[in-house]
């Protein structure tokens, strides 16, 4: 059972003794990495959560796993401890909740852009700088997901807010104007 209040507690932590130990660009890495690798692996993910596997067995596949993207020696100890407090299972929020709270004292900000089709990086550029002079924000970092449904237009995401300007939203809203009869009542 997942528990982002937990993640979030143990990434504070984890930043806060990196930044002590000057160590907070490599742990940022290593997160990035364990985030990418319990993306890419639904069976890793399941063996973190699994009762049946023995801890120990859990934290020497962590380390395989670790060595294989070069994890710092601080992230290891941290990994070990997730293990010996039964907490693995939420490795994965924990490495979110670490990217996250490396972004916020970097001021990164995420911004998400879906499109029915490809945007070449010119436009990527502009809506970056766009959403950075509306905003007054420290660095954009801008994520491209194409979503050939939208049919036309684009979707921006940004700090919780949605900005949907796609066809599809358009096609809707016409749809729900349709079936609720708005026109037909001012016609008599």
């Amino acid at each position: 059972m997942s528990n982002p209040r937990i993640a979030s507690r143990y990434a504070k932590s984890l930043v806060d003794l990196s930044i002590e130990q000057q160590q907070l660009e490599s742990v940022y890495a290593d997160m990035q990495y364990y985030t990418a690798a319990c993306k890419a692996n639904r069976d890793f993910v399941n063996l973190l959560q699994s009762p049946i596997v023995h801890a120990d067995k859990k934290n020497a596949i962590i380390e395989q796993v670790g060595q294989l993207g070069n994890v710092s020696t601080l992230t290891q100890s941290f990994t070990r401890l997730l293990v010996n407090k039964g907490r693995e299972a939420d490795l994965q929020l924990i490495a979110e909740a670490v990217v996250d709270q490396y972004n916020e004292i970097k001021g990164i900000h995420k911004v998400k852009l879906t499109t029915a089709v490809a945007v070449s990086d010119s436009i990527k550029e502009t809506i970056k700088q766009q959403v950075q002079a509306a905003k007054n924000t420290g660095t954009i970092e801008l994520e491209t997901v194409i979503d050939e449904s939208l049919i036309g237009g684009f979707v921006l995401e940004f700090d919780g807010k949605l900005v949907d300007l796609s066809i599809l939203r358009d096609l809707k809203d016409i749809k729900k104007q349709f079936s609720n009869n708005d026109y037909v009542s001012k016609l008599y």
